[in-house]
């Protein structure tokens, strides 16, 4: 007989076959262990009916006992023992036969497997589509091996890829096939609560080529990497797609025409990383899109180094964020425009430290900032536009703190600030405009000090002061200051 003990309560992952003690361990073990208990049991009955005996005739010594009696409690005792180890042993059967049918299941799956790949392979694009509907239902049917499943579909769209029809190394049916691909990836992002759901697994396009496709309303919950991607002449949709604890990677990639759409999206905790991207042309567009961070803190979003060129834009118009940093540090604007038109910053900082500007437009017309910075020390503006437009600061700052500006235009007209703060210590203006025109200042503060004015025009045309602390250093003072 042997008995069915399992050495581990968790079998490896992958295995199926239970891990059981060896029979001739098992069985020598048994029978002894039911030998000395039945030996226990025959003197603790013997002595129980002789004890029994004694006090019912009350004689010294006791009338003796009928051997019968332990004999019949022994056996009976032992046959209990007997019935539970021939349970344990059908259980051992049992397990056995469930680990052959695991074993039929895996391999049942890793041919399917085998399949699929075979089919995504295929020169037929039909074949090929065939496979990517063959690799995602495996995915739902074998969860161990379901990230594997993702990264074969990943991989596939990070393959070498021609999208011009005319041109050489074009497949016919590929745009098909890979549309399908991100479909399929889309279709399994919108229920995160369900068995077959992938939004906690992670997906990597680095390298790869969009022409299109959607993930609008999906759900992230691991990483998302596009890091060297291209995006050309076309729309990737993340509408309405919600990240949490999530990363988002564009770092390297390329934006020549193409635009991927963030509009209305939410973030929480997570990062959106474009460190070294090029934007030619290209659109990022975060209208209407939620940054939310633990305990109303967010991440940040890194645009360090990256470089606008070619009527590039990066939209967050009518965004709303909650702590958190948005770093354009290093960047460079030849062109194009980084949009926060009306968006609402809450303790947010904003880094534009050290960018250069020889073009282009940053513009935070209509703004609303309570607290936080807008940092803009250190950048050489030589061209281009930063519009601050009707944007109010409430107690918030913005910064230029050892700016150079040698043409372009930095615009607070219109624009309200109370108990904000506008720095400019340190700055040199060698050309271009400076302009508060018609700004209201409330118990703020304007820092001109240590600023060096070498041309160039700072004007308050029009502006307002109430309570607000100035220190004008070589600036002209404004009439009613």
């Amino acid at each position: 007989m042997a008995l069915s003990l399992r050495r581990d309560r968790e079998a490896p992952r992958g295995r199926y076959t239970p891990n059981l003690w060896p029979v001739w361990i098992v069985a020598p073990v048994a029978l002894i262990a039911a030998g000395a208990l039945g030996w226990v049991i025959y003197h603790y009955a013997y002595d129980h009916f002789a004890q029994a005996a004694a006090d019912q005739t009350g004689q010294k010594p006791p009338k003796p006992v009928n051997i019968n009696d332990p004999l019949k409690a022994t056996v009976t005792a032992l046959t209990l023992i007997g019935a539970v180890l021939a349970g344990l042993y059908a259980y051992r059967k049992q397990l056995l036969a469930e680990g052959d049918a695991h074993r039929a299941d895996a391999s049942q799956l890793a041919d399917r497997y085998t399949t699929a790949a075979e089919q995504l392979g295929h020169d037929q694009a039909a074949v090929r589509l065939a496979g990517v509907y063959a690799l995602a239902r495996l995915a739902d049917d074998w969860a161990e091996q379901r990230q594997v499943c993702i990264d074969v579909l990943c991989a596939y769209l990070r393959m070498p890829y021609e999208p011009d029809p005319t041109a050489a190394g074009h497949k016919e049916g590929e745009r098909e096939v890979r549309q399908t691909i991100i479909r399929v990836i889309r279709d399994h992002l919108q229920q995160p609560d369900v068995p077959t759901a992938w939004c906690e697994y992670n997906f990597d396009f680095t390298g790869a080529v969009f022409d299109g496709g959607s993930f609008s309303t999906s759900h992230f919950r691991g990483m998302v990497d596009f890091g060297g991607a291209t995006f050309s002449d076309s729309t990737i949709n993340f509408r309405g797609a919600t990240f949490s604890d999530s990363t988002i990677n564009f770092r390297g990639a390329t934006f020549s025409d193409g635009m991927v759409d963030f509009v209305g999206a939410t973030f929480s905790r997570g990062t959106v990383a474009f460190h070294g991207a090029t934007f030619r042309g290209g659109m990022v567009d975060f209208g209407d899109a939620r940054f939310l961070g633990v305990t109303v803190t967010f991440g940040y979003v890194p645009f360090r180094g990256a470089t606008f060129s070619g009527g590039s834009r990066v939209g967050f118009g009518r965004a709303t964020f909650i702590g958190g940093k948005i770093d354009f540090g290093s960047a460079t604007f030849r062109d194009g425009t980084v949009d926060f038109g009306s968006a609402t910053f809450t303790g947010t900082m904003l880094d534009f430290d050290s960018a250069t500007f020889s073009g282009g437009r940053v513009d935070f017309d209509d703004a609303k900032f309570r607290g936080g910075t807008v940092d803009f020390g250190h950048v050489m503006l030589s061209d281009g536009t930063i519009d601050f437009g009707r944007a109010t600061f409430i107690g918030g700052t913005a910064d230029f703190d050892g700016a150079t500006f040698s043409r372009g235009t930095v615009d607070f007209r219109h624009a309200t600030f109370d108990g904000g703060t506008a720095d400019f210590r340190g700055a040199t203006f060698d050309g271009g405009t400076v302009t508060f025109g018609d700004a209201r200042f409330k118990d703020g503060r304007i820092d001109f000090g240590y600023a060096t004015v070498n041309g160039g025009t700072v004007t308050f045309d029009g502006a307002t002061f109430s309570g607000t602390s100035f220190d004008w250093g070589p600036v002209p003072v404004p009439a009613g200051a």
